[in-house]
């Protein structure tokens, strides 16, 4: 069975950081392209950072460059993104999202993915 699960979400004082996971069952993650996506209250969901198969290419919003990295440990086949510098804007509710085209690239666009993780909220609160 597919399936994509996260963890890491939280609440986290402005200028904190946190690490989200999403742990991938059912195939590998190294051949496909993985994406991190947002969704505030109110807002449409927004794509936060992408990584091409096996992470050849990757690509930031404007809004976290600089302070998001995303990355995946092909070991434990899981998608990770770093958070760090954190601001009351990032809050929102975080998706990783698998685009499962064999050797695909790196896209922020929603519906180009096909399989998506449950959701974890962050917080950026003081």
């Amino acid at each position: 069975q597919l399936q994509l699960v996260e963890s890491g979400g939280g609440l986290m004082q402005p200028g904190g950081s946190l690490r989200l996971s999403c742990a991938a069952s059912g195939f590998t993650l190294d051949y496909y392209a993985i994406g991190w996506f947002r969704q505030a209250p109110g807002k449409e969901r927004e794509g936060v950072s992408c990584a091409s198969a096996r992470s050849v290419h990757t690509n930031y919003a404007d809004s976290v460059k600089g302070r998001f990295t995303i990355s995946r440990d092909s070991a434990k086949n899981t998608m990770y993104l770093q958070m760090n510098s954190l601001k009351p804007e990032d809050t929102a509710i975080y998706y990783c999202a698998v685009r499962r085209v064999y050797g695909s690239r790196c896209t922020m666009m929603t519906y180009e993915y096909d399989y998506w993780g449950q959701g974890t909220q962050v917080t950026v609160s003081s």
